[in-house]
């Protein structure tokens, strides 16, 4: 089984992607915040789902230590409902392999995430 983790902020939006993945064969873990992300950590994942707009720093930047820094490999997806054409200025930015828009909804997220992983 794969293994997801999500970095939302967002109890609504957070509580419909863990669901949707879940529902949908994945292991997901969640983190509410960068504090929980370092104290938990981001080893072992198949993929990693980072919010945009969190309260204490942009996921990009965060995403961006991630790979650069700490020599992350795992895929590191942004995740968020600015518009496609800053997401994708931000994920090249950041050296991550892409983003996911949340306004195209669950079950596209859940499609993005299968093709992602096959």
């Amino acid at each position: 089984m794969k293994r997801i983790l999500l970095v939302e902020d967002s109890p609504i939006i957070q509580a419909a992607a863990v669901h949707a993945l879940a529902e949908a064969g994945f292991a997901v873990s969640a983190r509410s915040t960068f504090d929980e992300l370092i104290a938990q950590g981001v080893d072992g994942y198949d993929l990693i789902l980072m919010d945009v707009q969190m309260p204490e720093l942009f996921g990009d930047d965060v995403a961006m230590v991630l790979r650069q820094e700490r020599g992350i490999a795992t895929p590191i997806y942004l995740f968020s409902s600015l518009a496609p054409e800053e997401l994708a200025v931000r994920a090249a930015s950041a050296r991550v392999d892409g983003y996911i828009s949340k306004s195209e909804g669950m079950d596209y997220m859940v499609t993005r995430v299968r093709e992602i992983l096959a």
